[in-house]
């Protein structure tokens, strides 16, 4: 009984993932927004059933993507597929909600990379000259535009420091795959709540963001990488290694700062509104909000603020 329910319930999360993938092929305007759907029906059987159904029911619509959608498709399946399975797995697990983030987020990581080398590999996609071109096009289209707008000696300043930071954007994809796969994994996650929420009747939900904390271990990988860009020159593997560090591990800090602010808000009976609008403020002047944010982060990493706002209060 059990094993017939789980082919059942298999082959109608694989119809209902082929149904997604097909709108999305052929309506592309109202397929864009399913996109962070296609996880769904990976989360959901493979949390009802296990990672092993999960794996089996991956493999199967790999199958069927290739017989009834195109060989093109096959990377929206990897990806889907893969960071689903480790998303359901750890709900099948009972994990709490950021331990199945994490889960998720490694799923979805090991999906982008696939994406990333398959295409590569079968299709002879560039992605390295693929960004770099696309970033070229755009420099020079603000060079443009800048140079008419703007004095000579100030637009080329300014147009010399935007340079500088779209020469070093290729060398930060690994960074760019980590982060993608985290924000993928938390949409796909808070998606799935919902699903099995309304069809389970549970009460899946993440936790306040205020509760959000890193471990400390992640603020000693930030020093080291920032000692490491240091030292070593701008090539190298060093120096691919320890700006991916320093980038990823620097937006979780940034995230642990937003964290805190939450948390003190809270402890301050303060109006939710006020944390918002800081995180508001900080992405409209990034170099200078968001570094003081960052700064915060490794105070509260490294100082234990929580613990001291706490006995404070």
């Amino acid at each position: 009984m059990n094993n017939s329910r789980r082919i059942t319930e298999g082959a109608l999360m694989t119809g209902v993932y082929l149904l997604l993938l097909l709108v999305i092929i052929f309506l592309p305007i109202a397929g864009a927004l399913l996109m962070l759907a296609l996880p769904v029906p990976f989360i959901f059987y493979s949390y009802r059933h296990g990672g092993k159904a999960g794996a089996l029911m991956l493999v199967a619509t790999l199958i069927f993507t290739v017989v009834f959608a195109t060989v093109f498709s096959l990377p929206a399946t990897l990806l889907a597929g893969v960071g689903g399975l480790f998303l359901g797995a750890a709900l099948h697990k009972n994990r709490s909600a950021y331990e199945t983030w994490a889960q998720g987020s490694i799923g979805f990581i090991i999906g982008l990379l696939g994406v990333y080398l398959s295409t590569q590999l079968f299709f002879g996609v560039n992605w390295t000259e693929e960004i770099r071109n696309s970033l070229n096009e755009g420099f020079t289209m603000t060079e443009n535009l800048l140079g008419g707008l703007m004095s000579s000696e100030q637009s080329e300043l300014q147009l010399e420091a935007v340079r500088e930071q779209v020469n070093t954007l290729p060398d930060i994809i690994p960074s760019v795959l980590v982060i993608s796969g985290i924000i993928i994994a938390f949409i796909s996650q808070w998606i799935s709540f919902k699903v099995i929420n309304r069809v389970e009747k549970k009460k899946l939900r993440f936790p306040p963001f205020r509760e959000f904390k890193l471990p400390t271990s992640l603020l000693w990988y930030y020093l080291i990488a920032m000692v490491l860009m240091l030292i070593v020159g701008e090539e190298g593997t060093l120096y691919l290694a320890a700006i991916n560090i320093f980038t990823l591990t620097g937006l979780l800090i940034v995230l642990q700062g937003f964290s805190f602010i939450f948390y003190y808000a809270d402890k301050k009976k303060w109006s939710k509104a006020i944390p918002i609008l800081l995180i508001v403020f900080s992405f409209l002047l990034p170099q200078i909000l968001l570094y003081l944010v960052r700064i915060l982060g490794i105070i509260d990493l490294g100082f234990s603020l929580r613990e001291r706002v706490q006995e404070k209060k």
